[in-house]
C-alpha cells in the first residue's frame, strides 16, 4: 500500500525523538508530504544528521498549544496524524512528575481536541507504552489488562491511553493506540537508557553501567519494526473503521533481563569489559513484557528484525555517529 502515502498531508508530532526522526524519514520515503511539530532543536537528532529535516515542512512550537494545533490541521488539510509528543525518561518523570504529567496528557487531549475540529483528520495514531498497563502478576501483558500505572510517568501513559479511548468512543474520532514494548535503535541520544548508554560505553572502553540489580525483565522492539507498525495501523484504520477505539501491542516477544541484555551487546561488540551493577533503580516495574497476538492476528503483522539484528544495525548507527562526531570537533579544532 505504498500508494496509500503518496502526497498525503501527514502530521507527526515529536518529529525529532528516537521513534520520530525515524517515521519521518519512512513517509518521506514513500512520497508522503510531511509536517513536523517540533518544540526544541536537537542537531544530533537523526532526523537532522540524516537531512530528512530538509525535505518536510517544519512548525516550531509546543503540543500543547492548542491554537497552533488547530493553526496546523487547519492550513495543511492535515488527512492522518502521528501523536509521538511526550517526555519519554522515566527518571526525568520520577524527578520533575509536574512536567512530565503536564506534556503527556495536556498534550494528548489538546491534539485530540484540535483533530475533533478538523474537517480533514482521518486517521489518529496515538503512542501510548506498555508503562501505560502499570504492574501486573499475570504475563506476558495483553490488551485486556487494565491500565493501571502507579509511578510518574506510567500514570502519564495510562492517563493519556484512556483520554484517546475516551476521544474514540464517546466522539467517533478515529483514533488507534499504539502500545509497544522499549524501543531502541540509532538516533536515541538519551544516554540513561540501557541499549544507547551501554553501547557508548563499550565504544569508549569504560564498563556499561547497569541502574538495577541487573534482573528487571522487559521486552525490547528494534524501531524500524515500530514504524512499519504505524504505517500500517494507519492503513488499516483508513480500510476499517471498526478499530477505531482499539489497542495494540507491539512486541518480538522475546522477553530478557537487563543484564542478559548488556552481555548480549558485550559480545556482538566484541568487548572484555563487564558491567558495574549500581542497583540504584527505584520506581520502576520488575517484570513487564507484552503479547503481540492481537496485532498478529487481526493486523497480519509481524516484526522484520530479531533481537540480535536489531541490535547489530544500532551498534553501527551509533559507531558511525561518534566517528562522525569525532571529525566535526577535529574540524573546528
Amino acid at each position: 500500500m505504498v500508494d496509500f502515502w503518496i502526497d498525503r498531508p501527514v502530521f507527526v508530532t515529536g518529529a525529532t525523538g528516537l521513534l520520530g526522526s525515524w517515521l519521518v524519514k519512512r513517509l518521506v520515503e514513500v512520497k508522503a508530504d510531511v509536517i513536523c511539530l517540533i518544540r526544541d532543536w536537537v542537531p544530533q537528532s537523526e532526523l537532522i544528521l540524516s537531512g530528512f529535516l530538509d525535505k518536510v515542512k517544519v512548525v516550531r512550537g509546543d503540543v500543547r498549544d492548542q491554537e497552533l494545533i488547530e493553526r496546523v490541521l487547519g492550513e495543511y488539510e492535515i488527512d492522518t496524524v502521528f501523536h509521538l509528543a511526550a517526555q519519554t525518561i522515566v527518571g526525568i518523570a520520577n524527578r520533575n512528575p509536574v512536567s512530565t504529567l503536564d506534556t503527556n496528557i495536556r498534550g494528548t487531549w489538546v491534539l485530540l481536541e484540535a483533530c475533533r475540529r478538523s474537517s480533514t483528520v482521518k486517521q489518529i495514531i496515538v503512542a501510548s507504552s506498555d508503562k501505560a498497563y502499570g504492574e501486573h502478576k499475570i504475563l506476558p501483558y495483553t490488551e485486556e489488562n487494565p491500565l493501571q500505572g502507579k509511578h510518574p510517568y506510567d500514570v502519564s501513559k495510562s492517563c493519556a491511553d484512556l483520554i484517546a479511548q475516551m476521544y474514540a468512543y464517546t466522539y467517533r474520532l478515529p483514533v488507534v493506540i499504539t502500545r509497544c514494548g522499549n524501543l531502541y535503535g540509532g538516533g536515541d541520544l538519551n544516554w540513561n537508557r540501557l541499549i544507547p548508554g551501554t553501547i557508548r560505553s563499550i565504544l569508549r572502553g569504560q564498563k556499561p553501567l547497569i541502574r538495577s540489580d541487573g534482573n528487571y525483565v522487559r521486552d525490547y522492539f528494534y524501531v524500524e519494526d515500530a514504524v512499519e507498525a504505524y504505517l500500517l495501523l494507519a492503513q488499516k484504520l483508513s480500510e476499517d473503521r471498526n478499530l477505531i477505539g482499539e489497542a495494540f501491542n507491539f512486541s518480538n516477544e522475546e522477553p530478557i533481563t537487563v543484564i542478559e541484555l548488556v552481555n548480549l551487546i558485550i559480545k556482538l561488540m566484541e568487548a572484555n569489559l563487564t558491567p558495574l551493577i549500581l542497583n540504584e533503580a527505584s520506581n520502576e516495574i520488575r517484570e513487564q513484557y507484552l503479547s503481540s497476538k492481537k496485532a498478529r492476528q487481526i493486523l497480519k503483522w509481524k516484526p522484520l528484525f530479531s533481537l540480535e539484528e536489531g541490535l547489530n544495525l544500532t551498534i553501527n548507527w551509533y559507531k558511525n555517529f561518534f566517528v562522525l562526531k569525532d571529525k566535526i570537533k577535529k574540524f573546528f579544532l
